[in-house]
């Protein structure tokens, strides 16, 4: 499966996907220093910049487009401003969807935005012809020493919303009460959530912990280490690859469901 990613950072979406068997055909980020880190670890695959200029029209057609949007107009961290927050940009991720059209799109936040403005988010998903399924996940479930609980939607495009066309970006037919049932309803009859319980038992052990450390054992205030703020802000705006991979092979596992 290809993918396309939308707000890139550091590539932690990316690397998961790719650890799930996809492959990337494009990216898009513009924050310099995470702009650096994807030209070096994806030499190959272009990034189409600020997501507020890209003519989707001429952007190759991708099977999945992922990306975590900003989480700042959501934060409990921060002034939760939602929709009038000017870096509110989930409008131009929905975009996207409506042009490029994907088979399914996986989006991430933080758990804030199940108070303010989620429920926006999934009616436009469903307008554009979406189905969704959500749960939120801790990167300790998948064996990291932090909690970091963090929103995953995978959205699923109805069949019905298309039009005959695949070599076009397409427009969705408005009206169809038709859904299609989310990947995770495939992958396990469980869903998500026992799927996740399961995986946090089997791998929250010692052993784990062991070789996965937050952060070198360097002091807070520390000299000599290059671009230390800049690495430090592009590991905290990071999805987990681990939490991303575990989603990737959900999404893997439902398309060979469905194409048999």
């Amino acid at each position: 499966m290809k993918f396309g990613s939308l707000f890139s950072g550091i590539g932690g979406i990316d690397l998961g996907l790719e650890r799930a068997g996809m492959t990337c055909i494009w990216q898009s980020e513009i924050e310099p220093y995470a702009c650096q880190v994807l030209a070096k670890h994806w030499p190959d695959i272009p990034n189409l910049g600020d997501i507020r200029d890209i003519d989707w029209t001429t952007v190759d057609r991708a099977d999945v487009v992922a990306g975590g949007y900003p989480c700042q107009p959501f934060s409990h961290a921060g002034a939760r401003r939602g929709e009038d927050d000017p870096r509110h940009l989930w409008p131009m991720f929905a975009e996207c969807l409506r042009m490029v059209r994907p088979k399914y799109a996986l989006l991430e936040n933080v758990s804030g935005h199940l108070g303010l403005g989620f429920g926006s988010v999934q009616g436009d998903l469903a307008e554009i012809g979406y189905d969704t399924q959500w749960d939120c996940i801790p990167a300790a479930a998948l064996g990291a020493p932090h909690l970091r609980d963090r929103i995953f939607v995978i959205a699923t495009r109805r069949t019905s919303m298309d039009t005959d066309s695949e070599s076009q970006p397409r427009q969705p037919k408005h009206g169809s009460t038709r859904a299609w049932p989310s990947p995770m309803a495939y992958a396990d009859r469980t869903g998500l959530q026992g799927r996740r319980h399961e995986r946090t038992a089997t791998d929250r052990g010692s052993e784990n912990r062991r070789f996965w450390e937050p952060e070198p054992s360097v002091g807070r205030v520390a000299n000599g280490i290059p671009r230390r703020m800049d690495r430090l802000r592009g590991l905290g705006n990071a999805v987990v690859p681990q939490v991303a991979e575990y989603i990737g092979n959900i999404i893997m596992e439902a398309d060979n469901d469905c194409s048999v």
